[in-house]
């Protein structure tokens, strides 16, 4: 990493769990970015961001992937910001990868742009809009179609401001 990333925190996980949360996050930085290796315990996951445990309808993504074919993905007015879209199981192979644009400012929606592989299986770059000015404090990670597991990693990164 850069000379400006400052990890925040890491949790690597000892047993399954449904979320994992980064919470009283500082403002003392630009942006954030998340880098991850997680592990599930089902295939067909869809990896996703909660901001500040607001579970309103205020998120919404695009996503391109490729496997061999290309594919495509929108969702609207949902109650996560959807990051990542996972087609295997418990592999260890997996990066995720979320840069949190303009965090703490207070008058603007917030943006995520993501990137996820998999090196057996797919890559995929997703664009998420958090429609909120609120400041991020908290990120709750969590995957809608089964548990985060055991060895999965995740780092919260700060970027200092210039």
């Amino acid at each position: 990493m850069a000379k400006t990333y400052t990890p925040i925190a890491t949790q690597t996980l000892t047993s399954n769990v449904s979320t994992i949360t980064f919470s009283s996050i500082s403002s003392a930085y630009t942006d954030l970015v998340l880098v991850a290796s997680p592990v599930t315990t089902t295939s067909g996951n869809n990896y996703y961001l909660q901001f500040n445990s607001d579970t309103g309808s205020n998120y919404s993504d695009t996503s391109i992937r490729g496997s061999g074919a290309a594919s495509s993905g929108r969702h609207s007015s949902a109650s996560v910001g959807y990051v990542a879209f996972d087609s295997s199981t418990g592999l260890n192979n997996t990066v995720l990868t979320a840069s949190i644009q303009n965090y703490s400012n207070t008058t603007t929606y917030k943006t995520i742009l993501s990137r996820y592989s998999q090196a057996s299986a797919q890559v995929n770059a997703t664009i998420t809009l958090w429609r909120s000015t609120a400041a991020i404090n908290a990120i709750t990670i969590g995957s809608d179609g089964g548990t985060l597991a055991l060895g999965g990693t995740f780092t919260l990164y700060g970027i200092l401001k210039a």
